[in-house]
């Protein structure tokens, strides 16, 4: 059984696709970072960083439990404990750790900019920087627009891997981007092909919320 920590975030939503793909027996855990439930000193001795996501898990190497954080490092360690979304030949391995390293660097700091700097109320205060990352956020649409050209899949052949998932968490929120996925028609046909997987919509229709209280 593997504990997973999370919140209804992009990098959240990585994690229940991936879970749910890999066909991995879970639990639910919401860590509400609008209350500041990620410094709770027990999420920090999984977290280090107090950032969700984080998982437990209770079958870890050699059956000991293990813990991990990050997403980028979740999505690789349950590739490697399944076998599966992650070529096992080096060659093939290379584009997927290519690509996961695109998103996590890049696609997805510089989005979550944007989401940021739309909060800010003053005109003059987010202007600038506004304008620079939607312009970076953008950018990055292009790239990925170009690499997605005559291809199903981000980084591999017949069927998605850790990258696609990755990516998918953040192209999900592309409407709080100010993104139309018009404008990118092979990351447009992507996102539908991947949002129609049944195990990709498991994965977002799992409560990372906590119901308000009536």
């Amino acid at each position: 059984m593997i504990d997973l920590y999370a919140f209804d975030t992009p990098n959240g939503r990585k994690i229940t696709v991936a879970l749910e793909e890999m066909g991995l027996p879970y639990r639910v855990h919401i860590v509400d970072i609008t209350k500041g439930e990620q410094f709770a000193p027990e999420f920090l001795k999984i977290s280090p960083n107090n950032k969700i996501p984080a998982i437990v898990d209770h079958d870890g190497p050699g059956g000991a439990p293990i813990s991990v954080f990050e997403s980028g490092a979740i999505l690789l360690y349950l590739a490697e404990k399944t076998g599966r979304f992650l070529p096992k030949e080096l060659r093939a391995r290379v584009p997927v750790w290519e690509w996961l390293m695109w998103q996590v660097g890049g696609f997805g700091p510089m989005p979550g900019q944007v989401h940021a700097y739309l909060l800010v109320e003053n005109e003059a205060d987010r202007r600038h920087p506004l304008e620079r990352y939607q312009k970076e956020t953008n950018r990055l649409y292009g790239v990925i627009d170009r690499r997605l050209a005559g291809r199903e899949f981000v980084a591999t052949e017949g069927e998605p891997s850790i990258a696609d998932f990755a990516i998918l968490g953040w192209a999900w929120r592309h409407e709080r981007h100010r993104v139309s996925l018009e404008d990118y028609p092979n990351v447009q046909a992507w996102y539908q092909r991947m949002m129609g997987r049944p195990a990709v919509q498991r994965g977002f229709a799992v409560p990372l919320r906590r119901a308000e209280a009536a």
